[in-house]
């Protein structure tokens, strides 16, 4: 979709009224949140999450480590999408304090040849990781603290003159900005969920729909971050979101006029 096709679509939903539904922006936060979980295995549902967030009710057929990380993400949520409002820079402090948010629970202390850190404090890894058997290595641990604090250098003047953009722009680089995190891997655990966090934030700030990856998308999605990964090159990544994300404010849209139509 080219650039001046997601900018039309962009102001159509905004546009439409879908936005000024009562809790529009708990619910849609909630289904951002549940989607993000479910790329690294919770088959927490929305409706059973809601239920946990909103009234403390456990899902009994769903294990307590699943219901952890989906607490701990809403909680990392609630913080990153108010600081978004601040428009303040980023900072490596921030993202590992975010990361502390995201594995308070699950999060545990790992000894290694680099020294001990813990995952639930938000500490940067001591060791070296790879995404499998066979696989190439992440970032040495040795290079992450100056990587990732080039990364929110490059990040804070990306994002100058953010609130003026057109929201194509906004979300190349909110993609470009979750792409790169996740190429320099700086946790352990919890990269994939910090990544997405902060594409919604870039969104968030901006005042545009959040990006959601949905289960069936999980394959594509990390083809296309293996891909810009490979290339070292965002656009891979850049365009299959752009895809995924289109398509969704789409049938979000469609359902809605639907809906009014039956009003």
């Amino acid at each position: 979709m080219d650039a001046s096709a997601i900018n039309d679509l962009v102001a159509e939903y905004l546009a439409s009224g879908i936005t000024d539904e009562i809790d529009y922006e708990k619910f849609y936060r909630y289904s951002v949140i549940t989607h993000s979980t479910s790329i690294e295995g919770s088959t927490m549902t929305q409706l059973e999450n809601q239920q946990l967030f909103d009234h403390g009710i456990v899902a009994s057929n769903r294990s307590i480590d699943e219901q952890n990380m989906n607490l701990d993400c809403k909680e990392a949520y609630d913080v990153a999408l108010q600081w978004a409002t601040t428009h303040k820079d980023y900072s490596v402090d921030l993202l590992c304090r975010l990361s502390a948010r995201i594995m308070r629970r699950t999060g545990r202390e790992y000894n290694t040849m680099g020294g001990t850190f813990d995952s639930s404090h938000g500490d940067l890894r001591l060791c070296n990781v790879n995404s499998g058997f066979g696989t190439p290595s992440y970032t040495s641990y040795l290079k992450v603290p100056t990587r990732l604090r080039e990364f929110c250098l490059w990040l804070n003047e990306q994002r100058k003159g953010l609130l003026s953009m057109e929201p194509d722009r906004v979300y190349a680089l909110a993609y470009s900005a979750h792409e790169k995190l996740v190429a320099i891997h700086p946790w352990v655990d919890g990269n994939g969920r910090i990544s997405r966090l902060v594409m919604n934030m870039i969104e968030h700030e901006a005042g545009l729909p959040m990006t959601q990856i949905l289960p069936s998308e999980r394959v594509p999605y990390i083809q296309a971050l293996i891909q810009s990964r490979d290339q070292e090159n965002s656009n891979p990544f850049i365009a299959a979101m752009t895809a995924f994300h289109t398509l969704h404010l789409r049938q979000e849209l469609d359902t809605f006029y639907k809906n009014q139509d039956k009003d």
